[in-house]
């Protein structure tokens, strides 16, 4: 690997949920000790980052994002010096630390919080967004909260309302009174000084709202927050100069890196804010809204190749905690084959990837009944919607009692396929999906182009096919993917033919397969077929 290999560019980023990764004290949730003693497998994987959602001090109102102390461990998932042991052990291992910050909202339990709804006058009044009642008594404006409730929560002992954009429990930070944007960025600091690599800014788009609060206009929706177009309450225009004051502030440490959870995306907002000088990357989620259909996944990326700055660098995910498994969206079965096509779009495309813990090992989505939900969105809208507790279940390990996540009993149920679905077992199978992600993985670190490569698509209007070039000077790569059962063959023009090719990957075959009469090239189901030709 040359020396110019940039870790959150070049390398793949790995989400662990902290509750359900790994419990080591036996209580059923999961902790940094836990995580630590796999820390083996993380490395063994491949990967080059760990993106931890929150394990800061929470109520769990929402599952740690919803933050009462943003400068410590939460006792249930360990101590300080616990988190520098994982910074330690993670990089001797070459693994870089991503931590989750939630700076839109804290916990109505933080510090701030209780301090500010105490008076109108004391040192942090003006820390959240207060306002009085209108002269009817009403709602300082129309404002909807995403999680299904008016945005303003009235606060007796203080006799104002104040805003939250999630539940009435996570209050919004008014950033803008500089003490407080002073006081988010000295957390920042922190972290950078406790050994972490990088962020995710959680919500980011949202830090700053409109100085008036006016009304935002009316929109076509089903729920309340989607009857209003969200101009007044998100996305504002001084995010610009606070993302150049955050990127000065991470490029006065080596090799720190910041990527945006862009709240309600398109390609021009993911564009805006990923422009030079701002955040290294932020999350699209259109590829999230795509079914198993190759001609949608082509769509997204080049409205994303199209609409991004030519330095920028674009983010690719198929999973994460605030979303249904892959392998229950794509309607999988208990076969892997087409997890493993799934797993090659991520890992192939331009962009940093993103793997959500047990994605590799091909995780379902556990079933919760209704009398068990612990997610505050799914209580609220089931049956419509039964929440994300199904796609945060405990990890696999084993086919152990509780896969081997926990000795005690699991917060959330584990999937009832663990005794075949899990680490173990799929390690010592060679054709298996975690050997494949693995194999994947390394063939990513192999070739410059997949890294770092342009993107040109050899299919324009895919039904069952989609495969494109990756392309450096020195190198160019041919990704095909077939995203059907039965066979299909590719054309490929002739300027391709007459290169030299080598078999890098395929999931079917160990030859490199010929190029048939008039120019086919010939893809089993669900195949994965990667080439590559140096110039």
């Amino acid at each position: 690997m040359k020396s110019d290999y940039v870790w959150w560019r070049d390398g793949v980023v790995y989400q662990i949920y902290p509750r359900s990764f790994a419990d080591s004290s036996g209580d059923g949730i999961g902790d940094l000790k836990g995580i630590i003693d796999r820390l083996d497998y993380i490395a063994e994987l491949g990967v080059d980052a760990v993106w931890f959602s929150p394990f800061y001090p929470s109520p769990d109102v929402d599952f740690g994002y919803d933050v009462s102390n943003y400068i410590d461990i939460d006792p249930k998932h360990g101590t300080l010096a616990d988190y520098e042991r994982l910074v330690e052990e993670s990089h001797k291992r070459g693994i870089r630390v991503i931590l989750d910050l939630v700076l839109n909202h804290t916990s109505d339990q933080h510090p701030w919080f209780l301090e500010s709804r105490k008076s109108r006058d004391n040192p942090y009044s003006d820390w959240y967004i207060w306002r009085d009642p209108r002269p009817d008594g009403g709602l300082p404006n129309n404002w909807e909260a995403i999680f299904g409730t008016p945005g303003w929560e009235f606060d007796a002992l203080r006799g104002q309302y104040y805003y939250h954009m999630f539940y009435p429990q996570q209050p919004d930070l008014n950033w803008r009174n500089p003490q407080v944007r002073k006081a988010c960025l000295d957390v920042v600091r922190f972290w950078l000084d406790h050994g972490a690599d990088g962020f995710r800014l959680d919500v980011f788009s949202n830090f700053f709202k409109h100085p008036d609060l006016p009304n935002n206009p009316p929109a076509l929706g089903l729920r309340a927050f989607d009857r209003q177009k969200h101009i007044y309450d998100s996305n504002q225009p001084e995010m610009i100069p606070l993302l150049r004051e955050l990127r000065e502030l991470l490029d006065s440490y080596p090799d720190r890196y910041a990527v945006g959870e862009t709240f309600m995306p398109t390609p021009e907002l993911v564009a805006r804010y990923t422009a030079p000088g701002l955040v290294h990357g932020a999350f699209n989620f259109d590829m999230l809204g795509c079914h198993w259909d190759p001609a949608c996944f082509l769509k997204v990326v080049q409205e994303t190749e199209k609409t991004m700055h030519h330095e920028a660098w674009p983010v690719n995910f198929l999973n994460n905690h605030d979303t249904s498994r892959s392998a229950s969206r794509f309607r999988s079965g208990e076969n892997d084959e087409r997890l493993k096509v799934a797993a090659a779009l991520t890992l192939t495309l331009r962009g940093t990837p993103y793997i959500y813990y047990g994605e590799e090992i091909g995780m379902r989505n556990i079933h919760v009944p209704r009398r068990f939900i612990q997610d505050g969105v799914g209580e609220k809208y089931w049956p419509i919607f039964d929440g994300r507790d199904k796609n945060r279940a405990p990890m696999q390990w084993d086919a152990t009692p509780h896969a081997g996540f926990t000795t005690g009993k699991p917060w959330l149920p584990v999937h009832p396929d663990f005794p075949q679905r899990n680490v173990e077992a799929q390690r010592k199978d060679p054709k298996s999906l975690l050997n494949f992600y693995k194999r994947l993985i390394q063939v990513r670190k192999d070739l410059p182009a997949l890294r770092r490569g342009l993107f040109q698509p050899l299919t324009y209007d895919p039904r069952n096919l989609l495969a494109y070039l990756r392309q450096t000077r020195e190198q160019t790569v041919l990704v095909a993917l077939n995203f059907g059962r039965r066979p299909v063959r590719l054309a490929v023009g002739i300027d391709l033919r007459q290169r030299s090719w080598r078999l890098a990957l395929s999931s079917h075959h160990e030859k490199l397969p010929a190029f048939e009469a008039g120019g086919y090239l010939s893809l089993a189901g669900n195949e994965v077929l990667i080439l590559v030709a140096e110039t």
